[in-house]
């Protein structure tokens, strides 16, 4: 990919005024690139190494865009871990460290560096392949999708309160279609019927309509199920921490997204039905199929 020569990478090493960092490795990385990690290392060229890259985006002092990959993890977490919590933090990488110089960010950026151009694609002449830019996620699609699980896992409690267990469908009920031969999950709720909440525009709304034997649901647990049996490729299943003893999973496949935690519910979202979040809930199997999960899933160090 263009950016990956001496030449590249000098441009955006000189006086590159970085805005800031995310990591890239199996067990963290920037969803909307990709179902896993290997998937986001390929739209950015690089090669799926076990550790992990960071990327710090940045201008240099024509105010270009520039990604500059490094392969020093811990320094980008550090980074990471001090501005959240507030904290000043010169992140200068070591040139010795920089594996790559992407022009372009892959991800938006709303902030600017002062005192330089605006933000703008680099001039560059004789380089092959496109300039990075994010993922198109104006209209529903995998982008779109993912960013609205990643959403739901960010702010749990949130969306969560939306949903009446009360609701869900009761084994041995009228509505008991939820249970196929293989005593699938409760597979939504008896919410109102104007619908699920919207990931679209990443805010809570009203709870599903009843999804008794909802297909889509049904493929994404027997998928996520199929997992466990056959590892799928690194960063497809990951879990992270939660309140209490619990973890918060995320899996994701070809049209699905899935979050849960493993003492609760789980949320699906499917590229066929644009906007909806799926509630599934607890159910006799969906806590065995959490458990093992997260087993298998991907942590961070």
């Amino acid at each position: 990919m263009a950016g990956t020569d001496e030449e590249a990478v000098a441009a955006a090493d000189d006086a590159l005024y970085v805005l800031t960092a995310v990591l890239l490795t199996p067990a963290k990385f920037p969803s909307v690139l990709g179902d896993d990690y290997p998937e986001a290392c390929a739209a950015l060229g690089l090669a799926p190494l076990a550790d992990g890259y960071g990327l710090v985006l940045g201008q240099d002092g024509d105010g270009a865009r520039w990604t500059v990959v490094i392969d020093d993890v811990s320094l980008v977490a550090v980074a990471i871990a001090s501005w959240d919590c507030g904290m000043e933090y010169d992140l200068s990488p070591d040139e010795r460290t920089v594996v790559a110089a992407l022009p372009g960010w892959p991800l938006a950026v709303a902030v600017a560096a002062p005192n330089v151009p605006a933000p703008h694609d680099p001039d560059l002449e004789d380089e092959d392949g496109p300039v990075l830019a994010p993922p198109d996620t104006s209209v529903w699609g995998p982008a779109q999708r993912r960013l609205g699980a990643d959403e739901i896992a960010l702010q749990w409690a949130i969306w969560r309160e939306q949903i009446d267990d009360s609701k869900f469908v009761q084994p041995g009920g009228a509505a008991d279609a939820a249970e196929d031969a293989d005593g699938d999950e409760d597979a939504g709720s008896d919410g109102d019927k104007d619908g699920a909440p919207k990931a679209a525009d990443t805010e809570p709304g009203e709870q599903g309509e009843n999804r008794g034997g909802h297909s889509g649901i049904r493929r994404v647990l027997a998928e996520a199920r199929a997992y466990v049996e056959s590892p799928p490729p690194l960063g497809r299943v990951r879990s992270s921490f939660a309140s209490g003893d619990a973890r918060t999973l995320r899996a994701d496949g070809p049209g699905w997204s899935l979050v849960a935690r493993t003492d609760d519910i789980a949320f699906v979202l499917l590229d066929d039905e644009p906007g909806e979040v799926l509630p599934v809930g607890r159910g006799p199997q969906l806590p065995g199929l959490l458990e093992a999960l997260d087993k298998m899933a991907v942590r961070p160090i």
